[in-house]
C-alpha cells in the first residue's frame, strides 16, 4: 500500500499563494494516478485536481480552474498542488490521494482513489 504525507498548508490572505506537497512511500508513484481532495467543515470531501500516472493529462474542478496547478515528479515520488489567487472559499483540509492507474491515459475519477494522506489545513482570510 502506498503511504502519503502532505505538507505546505498554512494561513494566508486572499490573493496569496501556497504550494502543497505530497510525499509518497511504499510503492513506486509512477504506477498510480494521483489527486488532491479538499473538505471544508460540514461539507463532503471533493476532488479538486487529478493527474494521470505520467503527468500527461489533468482534471480540475471548475472552481479552481486557472488558479490551481497539479503536477508530479515520479523520480522523487512527489505530488504538488500550486494554488494561486486564493480565495476564502478555498479554506479546507487538503488531502493527497492515490489509486492504481498505470498505463491509463485519463486522470482518475473520485471513486477510483483508495489511499489517502492525513491532510493539511489551508486557511484563506479575507
Amino acid at each position: 500500500q502506498v503511504r502519503l504525507v502532505e505538507s505546505g498548508g498554512d494561513r494566508v490572505q486572499a490573493g496569496g499563494s501556497l504550494r502543497l506537497t505530497c510525499a509518497a512511500s511504499g510503492r513506486t508513484l509512477k504506477n498510480y494516478g494521483m489527486g488532491w481532495f479538499r473538505q471544508a467543515p460540514g461539507n463532503e470531501r471533493v476532488l479538486v485536481a487529478s493527474i494521470n500516472w505520467s503527468g500527461a493529462t489533468v482534471y480540475y474542478v471548475d472552481s479552481v480552474k486557472g488558479r490551481f496547478t497539479i503536477s508530479r515528479d515520479n523520480a522523487k515520488n512527489t505530488l504538488f498542488l500550486q494554488m494561486d489567487n486564493l480565495i476564502p472559499e478555498d479554506t479546507a483540509v487538503y488531502y493527497c490521494a492515490a489509486g492504481w492507474g498505470h498505463g491509463r491515459a485519463r486522470p482518475l475519477e473520485s471513486a477510483e482513489f483508495d489511499a489517502w494522506g492525513q491532510g493539511t489545513q489551508v486557511t484563506v482570510t479575507s
